[in-house]
Order: C-alpha cells, then structure tokens, then sequence
C-alpha cells in the first residue's frame, strides 16, 4: 500500500469510526428501512489518475434506495469542468450503528464508465448521509483511481412516504 492509499484508509477509518459513535450514542439502530427512499446529493472533490494527473469534480443527483439492498439514481457531474449525465445502480450495506456503504456502477450513455465504493453514516435523526469515496475504478479495464471525494446527502421529504 503506497502512503497515499494508506492516508486515505486512515481518513476513511476515523471518519467512520468518530461519526459510528454519535449514532450509536443516540440510541437508535439503523436498518434498510432508515435508508429506503429518495434522497438529494453533492459531491465534491478531486480524483487522482494513475498519470498523477488531477481531476476536479462535483456532482448533484438523486439516488432512490429500497429494502431489499439495492439503489439507483441520476446525476449531473463536472469532471474539470465538463458537465454530463450519468445514471447509477447499485447496492448497499447498512449496520446498526448506522454505518455503511454503497457500491454502484456509473454509467453515462448506457455504458458502464466507472467502480465505486463510498462508506457512509446516516445521523440527524435518520435525514442526513455523510460520506467518503473509498475507491473507485475507471472502466473498461477497473483501472484503479485515488479519490478524494466527500458527499453529503438529506432524505427527500423525509418523515413522509416517498411515492412514485
């Protein structure tokens, strides 16, 4: 593990572990029920290619989760200042602590563009996510990326049923 990667476990581990506490000190255990619904994100941040090269990006969008461990959404983001849609699948991981994470597939157009897993904590009363970027991988070929990416995100009419 180079020192960059280790520096990143090492915010990743704090990270989790400081805001696993809060959760826990309320009270409340999380379940697939507390994730399930609509919910609003940014994310920002820089992502590092294997060139050294450094890549600026933001995003806004929406992901909707179910009970069953499963989410999708869709987002505007800006790599560099290029903006673009992209649509995202993936899964959850959701622990009573309120801790977690999800790994999804980007795609742009239909095609599959990147990996990602960020890990997460729920706090506020089950309406706000905080998250980081653990890894993530450009496709075709998972060539791996160093991110340094955050995300926050508020449940969408939170206290309510989300209906579709």
């Amino acid at each position: 593990m180079n020192r960059h990667s280790f520096r990143i476990a090492c915010v990743v581990v704090v990270l989790v572990l400081g805001l696993a506490g809060t959760a826990g000190a309320q009270g409340r255990a999380c379940s697939s029920a507390t994730i399930r619904g609509a919910w609003g994100y940014t994310e920002t941040g820089s992502v590092i290619a294997p060139t050294g090269a450094v890549v600026t990006a933001a995003a806004v969008g929406r992901y909707e989760f179910d009970n069953a461990e499963s989410f999708e959404g869709a987002q505007y983001s800006s790599a560099n200042g290029a903006v673009g849609a992209d649509t995202k699948q993936g899964t959850y991981t959701i622990n009573p602590d309120c801790t977690g994470t999800l790994a999804l597939t980007a795609y742009r157009g239909g095609v599959a563009q990147r990996l990602s897993v960020w890990v997460f904590v729920i706090d506020g009363d089950g309406r706000e996510m905080r998250a980081i970027l653990a890894s993530m991988k450009m496709l075709p070929g998972e060539i791996p990326l160093s991110p340094i990416m955050t995300m926050t995100a508020t449940k969408v009419f939170a206290g309510q049923e989300n209906k579709q």
